[in-house]
């Protein structure tokens, strides 16, 4: 009953023609800032911090949620369209997007990212008003030595996201690590693989690299055929021809309630957000599918599960930070700087102390996920359309757009420069027979791999020993060694038959 009183104010609150029209601004921007690759929520949000400054806390939490929840929804329109992932949550909607996009579903694909996102956004929301507080605990319980015990765990998976020989696989492994060792030692202050270049003391960005191997790739594979491409299939002109039909629904509803689950479990984790959730739940799915063979080549559960799964991850993070003063990722930090330039602490004592900030801020993410869904959704006729350019004027646009995405980050040419190099090699790896996918995804779990396992070795003074202390590290340490010994536990079974 309290929860319906306090949700019911924060409706009052979040309904008001000024938090209406602050709510839109953040959920139009929020998508402008997903599609525009490089760029991101975190530096948008950072941006509009003196702006919110000027707001009461309950507008100025709108505002920065709805751009960070808005750009999980517009991640996916370059994803799908052009496979120029706009926000690093989406690299794995690439894989399927695209593929759907070429086999003429542009539309279902658009479709049914935007309706998973809706549905998970409301699942998610609905979550924080009822078990936030109780699930947010289950955060603390993950410190450097489980989450590191996670990600290696995520590791092993990876492996099994791409298509071709699992030998190339783990080559793209190790690469990807390599690269996300580039940069300044975390511990010791030590330049590694820098070669003297200040421009990569800070490592390789993922917009850049995932811009590269994705988007200039592909500029680079169209420019080599001499044959004109493979025409992309007739798609239908009216809205209701191009939005899911019963079938794709059918095949639909499951990724998006499991991913909307997972996403919803992984945001409460610090260091797990969007990113994660997306990548856990397509390897949830292609786990689960009786069909894992069509992944990567338009399976619409490889959109519909990852879709889910980020926004929900997107919503459910706010949960460490309202109900613990716990920032799960760069952008909610952010946004928890915004509380603090207001005078409001964020942690246990917000809801009692501030309650109507707390629901109205709930209450704001009904109304966003429906704001964006209506904003999205007539739209998707207009974002087909642009599969109807002609190769010959598209691919220009596409690196035009990488080119512009590249520099934005650090309105820097090195960047530029950079994200060319990538698409040369994922070019070259693309011709070799190599799946680009597990490259990325090593490439963002070896950040979080290293920053966990460095901190854990100091926890336990420079043994290993210490992650054999946590129950849940333990766990997952053991749920490693099994991935890693079914193929070999496969062809001794093949050979004793």
């Amino acid at each position: 009953m309290e929860t319906l009183s306090g949700l019911a104010g924060g409706m009052g609150v979040a309904l008001s023609p000024f938090n209406l029209f602050v709510g839109f601004i953040g959920a139009v921007v929020g998508t402008a800032v997903g599609v525009l690759p490089g760029l991101g929520p975190t530096a948008t949000v950072s941006l509009l911090l003196p702006l919110s400054a000027m707001l009461d806390p309950a507008s100025a939490i709108i505002l920065l949620a709805g751009i960070y929840y808005g750009a999980m929804y517009g991640g996916s329109l370059t994803s799908i369209l052009m496979r120029v992932p706009g926000e690093a949550a989406s690299v794995v909607t690439c894989l399927d997007g695209y593929a759907m996009a070429r086999q003429g579903r542009a539309g279902v694909a658009l479709g049914i990212s935007a309706f998973g996102s809706f549905f998970a956004g409301i699942a998610a929301t609905l979550g924080i008003a009822l078990l936030g507080p109780t699930f947010a605990e289950t955060a603390l319980a993950f410190g450097p030595v489980e989450k590191a015990a996670l990600v290696l765990f995520g590791l092993t998976m990876v492996a099994g996201i791409g298509d071709g020989p699992s030998m190339r696989a783990w080559a793209m492994i190790g690469l990807g690590l390599l690269l996300a060792a580039v940069g300044v030692d975390l511990v010791s202050g030590d330049e590694r693989y820098t070669f003297g270049m200040p421009q990569l003391r800070d490592g390789f960005n993922i917009a850049v690299l995932a811009m590269g191997v994705f988007g200039m790739s592909e500029v680079l594979v169209a420019a080599e055929k001499i044959q004109p491409p493979a025409p992309i299939a007739a798609v239908g002109r009216r809205l209701k021809d191009l939005l899911p039909n019963r079938h794709d629904w059918k095949a639909s509803a499951g990724p998006i309630a499991r991913g909307s689950g997972l996403g919803f479990l992984l945001g409460l984790l610090p260091g797990g957000g969007a990113l994660i959730a997306s990548f856990a739940s397509y390897l949830l799915e292609k786990r689960l599918s009786s069909h894992p063979e069509h992944f990567g080549k338009g399976a619409i559960e490889g959109v519909a599960g990852p879709e889910s799964a980020n926004n929900a991850a997107a919503q459910a993070s706010f949960i460490p930070l309202l109900c613990l003063g716990i920032p799960s990722n760069a952008v909610i930090g952010v946004i928890m700087g915004a509380l603090l330039m207001q005078g409001v602490t964020p942690g246990p004592r917000l809801v009692a102390d501030h309650p109507e900030l707390f629901w109205s801020v709930v209450a704001s993410m009904f109304v966003g996920n429906v704001m964006l869904v209506i904003l999205n959704v007539p739209l998707v006729r207009i974002f087909v359309m642009l599969l109807r350019v002609p190769p010959a004027y598209m691919t220009p646009f596409i690196l035009l757009f990488c080119v512009i995405g590249a520099f934005s980050i650090n309105n820097s040419l090195f960047d530029v420069a950079a994200m060319i190099a990538f698409g040369f090699l994922g070019y070259g790896l693309r011709r070799g027979g190599f799946d680009l996918a597990p490259l990325v995804l090593a490439f963002l779990l070896g950040t979080l791999l290293e920053q966990n396992t460095r901190q854990a070795l100091i926890i336990g003074l420079g043994s290993p020993t210490v992650f054999f202390y946590s129950p849940i590290s333990l766990g997952f340490l053991a749920a490693t060694i099994l991935m890693l010994s079914l193929p070999a536990m496969r062809r001794l079974m093949l050979i004793v038959r």
